[in-house]
């Protein structure tokens, strides 16, 4: 299958906000998406973006069943380890299901590990639903080590009402 991986332009949202939904359906959260079009563009697209995307398109030839071309994306920010610099943080990566199985997620995986390395980013990070074993297969398959597994790292969240408390015990000026 012949597809394109490019950098997503602000144009490219409203199908971004698209596949976002589709993704957070697949992993059964699709009530926890809040984030907005209007946000996508403002965040990822201002002087000093918040974060990057690649997305795959296919020719109008090979659009999908329901009419679209951009098939795919996968977003990424940078973050910073004490121990090691740089890093790069694989927020999304989602291929649409007719899709898959054709190079798409490994295409826009390999092109955020190219655009970190050309960064100087020193690792490639991501976390993945423990019940989504095809996705965490795919990465071990890749190279990734699985961080909880060998070293015990668990991903912890503030949100809500825990992140209003914690931000109100914050010192005073």
């Amino acid at each position: 299958m012949d597809f394109k991986i490019r950098a997503a332009k602000q144009e490219d949202c409203k199908e971004i906000s698209r596949m976002i939904i589709e993704l957070a359906v697949f992993e059964k959260m699709q009530d926890q998406v809040k984030i907005s079009t209007q946000e996508l563009e403002r965040d990822g697209f201002c002087s000093n973006p918040l974060f990057e995307c690649q997305v795959a398109e296919v020719s109008e030839e090979q659009k999908s069943s329901q009419g679209y071309t951009v098939v795919g994306y996968v977003l990424y920010y940078y973050t910073y380890s004490t121990w090691m610099g740089l890093t790069v943080f694989m927020e999304d990566l989602y291929v649409m299901p007719e899709y898959r199985g054709k190079g798409i997620g490994k295409g826009l995986m390999s092109k955020v590990a190219q655009v970190g390395k050309e960064k100087q980013c020193t690792r490639l990070q991501l976390a993945v639903l423990d019940w989504n074993t095809r996705s965490l297969d795919f990465y071990i398959m890749k190279g990734a080590r699985d961080m909880t597994a060998s070293e015990g790292w668990h991903a912890l969240r503030f949100d809500g009402e825990a992140l209003d408390k914690l931000a109100a015990e914050a010192p005073k000026d």
